[in-house]
C-alpha cells in the first residue's frame, strides 16, 4: 500500500452520512473534535432535491444491493437511502414516539426481547432532539402519547382526504390525532412552513421537512473540523493487536484507503452495519467482529406494512398535503378485550398521492381492465382515499443478515437478508387489513378494497443488551467485545413495536454521542 492511500488521523471516523451519523457528528464537533465522515452514496444537497417521483428514485434505488432470501423477502432498495442524508433524506417525516410498553415486551408479555433501558431513560433524550429540530402536534389529542413536553409547533393542517377517513375512525369509536411530524407547521430555527404539495419523498425542496440537511448533519458541515466524503465503500474495521478499533478500510473510485482514527463510529443502515462487521473477521474474531454472542446479524425486526384504499362521492384532493398522511391512529402493543392480536401498529391517514402512486394503486385492482381501469384512473385521481399500516413484529433470531459468495465491484461479499413473519405477526397483519377496510366503510367510501401485504420500517441486527452473551452493544451503542467501537442507528433496537423509528434513532443517539463526548479519554485513551 502506498504512503498516500494512508489518510490523516482523526478523532472519529463516521461511516454512514444519515440520520445517526448526523448526530454523532453534530455533537463531537461542537466539542472540537476532528471528523471524516464516509458515505458510499453520492453527495446531495437541497439546490439537489426536485419535486419529482422520477427523479427521488434516485435517494433510493442505488449502491450496492442484498439478496433476499426468507418466506416474507425484504424492500431492501427502496427502504434504504443512498448519499448524503441518508434514508432520512426521503423518510416521511412520521416522528412519534415508542410506546413504553415496547421497551420490556419479553418481562411483561412473553415475546419478543427486552431493552437494557426504558422509556424514561429515553424521555429526556426525546423532549430534546424535539425542541432542537422542531416537531409539528398536538399532544392532548394523542391518548397513546408517552409522557414528555408538548410539542414546539401546532399541528400541520389536516387535508380532506384524512378528514374524510378520520371520521370513519370516529364513527368506529376509535380515536385519531393529528401526525407527529418533523415538518413545519410554522417557520422554525430558520427553516419554512409547509406549502402542502405531497413531495415529502423526494427529500422536500423548502427545507420545511427536518432531513439530515437540516439539522444535525448540516449543522455538523458547517463546523471546521468535519470532512465529509462521499463515493467511499467501508469494507471492514481495522483492529490493533490488542483488539481495539484504529479505523476503518474503504474503496474510492477503486481505490483502497485507510482512514485510522481513536474512535469508529458505524452508522450505516441494519444491513450494511452487520456487513462491515462480519467482513471484518480475523484472526482474533473468527466469527466477525464484535460477534462474540454470535447475534451480529441476527435479530432483524421487519414490519409488516399494509395499506386501504376507498373512492368517495365527494372529491378528496389526495394530491395535497403530505406523504406522512394528516392523521394518525395508534394501537399499542398489548392484546385487546376486542380481540386485536398482540403486536403495535399505527395508521397514516391521507398520505398525499400523486400520479405515480394511483398508477401503483391501480395494481390492485386485478378486477379491472380496459375501459374500467382508465375510469378508475380518471376517477381516483380526484375521489381516492388511502391510509398506509405499518406494525410490530414478533422478533425471531433466525431473521438475519449473513454474507454470501457474490461479491460487488469492490470484491465485497453481499449480504443477504432473510425474513419470515410468524404466525402471530400475519394475524396481525389480517386484523390490520380488516380494520383499514371496516374504516373506509364506516367513512362512506362507496368502493373499498386493501392493498398487498408488504415490508416496512427495520430495526436491529446488532442488538444493544445488558448481557454481552446475547447482545452485541450497552445501551449506548458501544460494542461489548472492542471499547472504541460504536455502533449507531435502527440496527441496535431489539424492537421497534410498530412505530416509525427515525425519532427514537434521534434519541438514542443524541444519548450516545453526549455519553462519549462526556467521556472521551476513556474510550479514545484506548486507541492511544
Amino acid at each position: 500500500m502506498n504512503r498516500g492511500d494512508l489518510q490523516q488521523p482523526v478523532d472519529v471516523v463516521i461511516v454512514g452520512a444519515g440520520a445517526a451519523g448526523g448526530v454523532f457528528a453534530a455533537t463531537l464537533a461542537r466539542a472540537g473534535k476532528s471528523i471524516h465522515i464516509l458515505e458510499a452514496g453520492p453527495p446531495w444537497t437541497r439546490d439537489d432535491l426536485v419535486s419529482s417521483q422520477i427523479w427521488a428514485r434516485r435517494l433510493k434505488w442505488g449502491g450496492t444491493s442484498a439478496v433476499r432470501g426468507g418466506d416474507n423477502p425484504y424492500s431492501h432498495n427502496i427502504i434504504h437511502g443512498w448519499g448524503t442524508g441518508g434514508a432520512a433524506l426521503h423518510h416521511y417525516g412520521t416522528w412519534p414516539r415508542m410506546h413504553p410498553e415496547s421497551f420490556h415486551l419479553h418481562s411483561t408479555y412473553g415475546v419478543g426481547l427486552d431493552w437494557p433501558i426504558d422509556y424514561d431513560t429515553l424521555r429526556p433524550w426525546y423532549d430534546r432532539v424535539q425542541r432542537e429540530v422542531g416537531i409539528s402536534g398536538d399532544r392532548a389529542q394523542e391518548p397513546w402519547r408517552a409522557p414528555g413536553e408538548p410539542y414546539p409547533m401546532p399541528p400541520l393542517i389536516v387535508s380532506e382526504q384524512a378528514r374524510r377517513i378520520g371520521a370513519g375512525f370516529k364513527a368506529l369509536g376509535k380515536s385519531v390525532a393529528p401526525l407527529p411530524a418533523i415538518i413545519n407547521s410554522q417557520p422554525y430555527n430558520g427553516r419554512p412552513s409547509c406549502l402542502y404539495d405531497g413531495w415529502c419523498d423526494a427529500g422536500c425542496p423548502i427545507g420545511a421537512l427536518g432531513n439530515p440537511l437540516e439539522t444535525y448533519l448540516g449543522t455538523a458541515l458547517r463546523h471546521e473540523g468535519v470532512r465529509l466524503d462521499n463515493h467511499c465503500t467501508v469494507s471492514r474495521v481495522l483492529i490493533d493487536k490488542r483488539g481495539h478499533a484504529r479505523g476503518v478500510e474503504y474503496f474510492r473510485g477503486g481505490q483502497r484507503y485507510e482512514q485510522r482514527a481513536a474512535v469508529v463510529v458505524l452508522a450505516g443502515s441494519v444491513v450494511q452495519n452487520p456487513r462491515m462487521l462480519l467482513n471484518s473477521a480475523s484472526t482474533r474474531f473468527p466469527a466477525g467482529l464484535a460477534n462474540h454472542s454470535g447475534l451480529v446479524g441476527r435479530y432483524l425486526d421487519v414490519e409488516i406494512m399494509t395499506a386501504a384504499y376507498g373512492l368517495f362521492e365527494q372529491p378528496t384532493h389526495p394530491y395535497l398535503g403530505v406523504n406522512a398522511g394528516g392523521l394518525i391512529y395508534r394501537e399499542k402493543p398489548a392484546p385487546s378485550a376486542a380481540g386485536k392480536p398482540f403486536g403495535g401498529y399505527q395508521w397514516q391517514i391521507g398520505p398525499a398521492m400523486k400520479p405515480n402512486d394511483l398508477f401503483g394503486v391501480a395494481t390492485t385492482r386485478v378486477d379491472l381492465f380496459g375501459e374500467d381501469l382508465q375510469r378508475f384512473v380518471q376517477r381516483g385521481a380526484h375521489h381516492i382515499g388511502n391510509m398506509v399500516g405499518f406494525g410490530g413484529t414478533h422478533t425471531r433470531r433466525d431473521n438475519r443478515v449473513e454474507l454470501v459468495a457474490t461479491r460487488d465491484r469492490d470484491g465485497l461479499p453481499l449480504a443477504r437478508v432473510i425474513n419470515t413473519f410468524v404466525p402471530a405477526s400475519k394475524a396481525l397483519l389480517d386484523h390490520m387489513q380488516r380494520e383499514g377496510e371496516a374504516v373506509l366503510r364506516a367513512a362512506g367510501a362507496d368502493e373499498v378494497w386493501g392493498g398487498p401485504a408488504g415490508t416496512g420500517h427495520t430495526v436491529g441486527g446488532t442488538i444493544m443488551g445488558a448481557d454481552p452473551a446475547r447482545s452485541v452493544t450497552d445501551s449506548y451503542g458501544r460494542c461489548h467485545d472492542v471499547d472504541n467501537l460504536f455502533l449507531a442507528g435502527a440496527g441496535i433496537m431489539p424492537s421497534g413495536g410498530g412505530t416509525s423509528p427515525t425519532y427514537t434513532i434521534h434519541a438514542l443517539s443524541l444519548r450516545a454521542a453526549e455519553h462519549l463526548r462526556e467521556n472521551w479519554s476513556q474510550y479514545a485513551a484506548v486507541a492511544a
